[in-house]
């Protein structure tokens, strides 16, 4: 079963992610996975506009983000982050004392930064969230009366 298909969008392979991430798909079925592709696409475009025109490089970083989004709603007992946001700043032994924090990242990555697959996508990307020459458009200079 495959998510629904359009001209122009991404599909979500099931068989495929689960290779990717085997210990993620143990704990996640196919449905439930498909649900987390439907999400992805709220922060990646799957759309025929998306800043990502290459569908195959899109189908892997959608892959990337439901990996992600699995790994921060399965509990730890199922291989998620069981509530752990962030790297682990310190530890003890003595009564387990634990504390996370996102270091120095900017608000925006630190969501992504809390799992693996997250910061994959987030590092893959960066060249998104940078100014982008468009060559063929000549720039007029303005000017003031």
């Amino acid at each position: 079963m495959n998510c629904p298909t359009a001209q122009g969008v991404a599909t979500f392979d099931y068989a495929a992610w689960s290779r990717r991430y085997p210990s993620i798909a143990a704990n996640v079925d196919e449905c439930l996975a498909c649900e987390y592709f439907e999400d992805a696409g709220m922060y990646l475009n799957n759309g025929p506009c998306s800043p990502v025109r290459d569908l195959k490089k899109r189908s892997r970083l959608l892959g990337m983000l439901v990996a992600h989004l699995a790994l921060l709603s399965l509990p730890s007992s199922e291989g998620g982050n069981g509530g752990a946001v962030g790297r682990v700043s310190s530890a003890s032994r003595g009564s387990v004392s634990i504390s996370t924090d996102f270091g120095p990242t900017s608000e925006r990555a630190a969501w992504f930064n809390q799992t693996q697959p997250g910061a994959s996508f987030w590092t893959a990307t960066r060249y998104l969230r940078q100014a982008r020459y468009v060559p063929g458009f000549p720039q007029r200079p303005r000017i003031w009366p």
